[in-house]
């Protein structure tokens, strides 16, 4: 079906305000996230519990933070006009800067959750399961698992980058590829970092059958009749 409105100044705000929603609202969940997990309560539940209510909710998720080519870009666009129109976006700006710095929490869990095995993140074996920005795509643009890959680097991690619907990327002006999931190689790892929700392509059965330590951040294995005695979630 297509909308007519009264001229493509409203037509491009659509647009940009539908995105900008999504940042707000998944800005929002990750900040309750965040503090969720530190009153020790299951974000994913209160959500799923939320979502319950016939009108006035509408449910998003947790992530290592958003990707893509609208989500991430628009809001930063509306500010920069807002400035142009002597306005600022405070609550646009919030959200931006929170679902940014999802990285560097997903990487503070990581050492958590590993140093709870008397292990550290330096020289610590990480399979990074997913370098595209969304499920079952190859789009790697403005992907969060790449922020979450630089930080691992900088952390002297040893990383393997396993997606299957990715076999190569440019990252820092070279071509980086990506390694099949090995059953040995799960094994060997000090932990499974999940990073992007792959409905199809991996075999997440054997990944909890063999690794010591999965760290799902878009609780995708949910959805998997899987062992998940050492699945942690985001």
């Amino acid at each position: 079906a297509v909308f007519t409105v009264s001229s493509p100044k409203e037509a491009e705000m659509a647009k940009v305000l539908e995105n900008t929603f999504r940042n707000v609202n998944i800005a929002l969940i990750n900040e309750m996230t965040i503090l969720a997990q530190k009153m020790g309560i299951d974000i994913w539940e209160v959500i799923e519990a939320a979502a319950t209510k016939p009108f006035g909710f509408m449910p998003f998720y947790p992530g290592p933070g958003i990707g893509g080519h609208c989500i991430p870009i628009d809001p930063f666009y509306l500010t920069y006009i807002a400035r142009k129109h002597d306005s600022h976006t405070r609550l646009i700006e919030a959200a931006s800067e929170i679902n940014d710095e999802m990285p560097q929490y997903i990487l503070r869990r990581l050492m958590m959750l590993l140093n709870e095995s008397k292990k550290c993140l330096n020289g610590a074996k990480i399979i990074l399961l997913g370098i595209a920005y969304k499920g079952d795509i190859d789009d790697t643009r403005e992907s969060p698992a790449l922020k979450v890959l630089e930080l691992l680097y900088q952390a002297k991690a040893d990383v393997t980058i396993v997606d299957p619907y990715v076999e190569a990327f440019k990252w820092e002006g070279i071509v980086k590829r990506t390694e099949p999931l090995l059953r040995n190689r799960v094994r060997e790892a000090d932990a499974v970092l999940i990073t992007t929700a792959h409905k199809n392509g991996v075999d997440y059965r054997m990944v909890c059958e063999e690794a010591s330590l999965v760290f799902d951040t878009k609780n995708i294995l949910k959805t998997f009749d899987v062992d998940r005695s050492r699945v942690f979630v985001l």
